[in-house]
């Protein structure tokens, strides 16, 4: 089973050590307890989008870009070979004829 939370710790702390910054100055830029983001990046705990959206900012970086490498991430624990752009047209009318019926 693919754990959300982890992926997006994990995906936070590569974040966090590409720009160079320690857990406490992201922590203390984006107003988060050092050990609450401690265990987001260790995926033990769910961050609310609040939270991720203060630690990306903290991160100078775009919460969009954050969510989608969180995103390509799970696509490969799922086993997708390529991790698509877009929904393949298939998928798309598949979903709208599921709704359809419901």
């Amino acid at each position: 089973m693919v754990l959300v939370r982890q992926e997006i710790g994990d995906v936070l702390r590569n974040f966090r050590l590409q720009k160079g910054r320690t857990l406490r100055q992201v922590a203390s830029k984006a107003s988060v307890a050092l050990g609450y983001l401690s265990e987001v990046e260790r995926g033990q705990k769910e961050a609310s989008s609040e939270i991720l959206a203060s630690v990306a900012e903290a991160l100078d970086t775009p919460i969009s870009v954050i969510m989608h490498e969180v995103g390509d991430r799970i696509a490969v624990l799922e086993g997708m070979s390529v991790v698509p752009d877009s929904l393949p047209d298939e998928l798309v009318a598949e979903f709208d004829a599921d709704m359809m019926v419901r």
